[in-house]
């Protein structure tokens, strides 16, 4: 029998979380780690998803960037209370290319793009004064003009080799789904004990 696609059942979660999760249905949990593999986690919004992985934007300066670029594997998870499931993925994170790094950052409010510019995300910052200040001379630059993506603000995609789907059952009795991607592309699935 063949597997399920785990992108569609994602897709059919994804739609129930949008239609019930009060706030951020595309928040995730993503786990980078240090080159010496202190792992590290921290929320971000995933903004693609489909066959390609899972998609987020971010700093390539930030923590998680650098961690990513020392090590490319990681993990996420996306609990949806509202609907009693969660997705939990791991595999390589993969940058994507500069044209869907412009797509998304022109999607952006004209705002966040100015805080892109103005952010050294993760790195110490000696007061709150001293970012809305930088916020401002930014906005002064690009008072008269588009503010375009800057060389340190890309995306990843999660390429998953394994996604498991968890369903919240009465007594603890829950449902898990097992997908790995098989050397041919393809996905075998199975169940796990809850």
């Amino acid at each position: 029998m063949a597997a399920t696609d785990p992108f569609a059942l994602f897709a059919e979660w994804m739609a129930l979380a949008e239609a019930s999760e009060i706030n951020d249905p595309d928040a995730m949990a993503l786990a980078t780690s240090t080159p010496d593999g202190r792992p590290s986690v921290r929320m971000v919004l995933m903004r693609r998803h489909g066959p390609d992985g899972f998609g987020f934007f971010t700093n390539l300066d930030s923590r998680k960037g650098r961690e990513i670029a020392a090590n490319p594997w990681g993990a996420l998870c996306i609990h949806w209370k509202s609907i009693r499931k969660q997705v939990r993925a791991e595999g390589r994170l993969v940058q994507v290319s500069d044209a869907d790094a412009d797509d998304y950052f022109a999607s952006r409010s004209r705002t966040s793009r100015i805080g892109a510019h103005a952010s050294d995300q993760s790195r110490p910052l000696a007061s709150r004064e001293a970012f809305l200040a930088r916020v401002e001379e930014v906005k002064a630059r690009f008072e008269d003009r588009d503010v375009p993506r800057p060389p340190h603000w890309s995306g990843f995609r999660l390429v998953p080799d394994r996604i498991e789907f968890w369903e919240d059952v009465e007594f603890r009795l829950h449902n898990r789904r097992l997908f790995e991607r098989q050397g041919d592309g393809g996905w075998s699935e199975g169940l796990l004990y809850p």
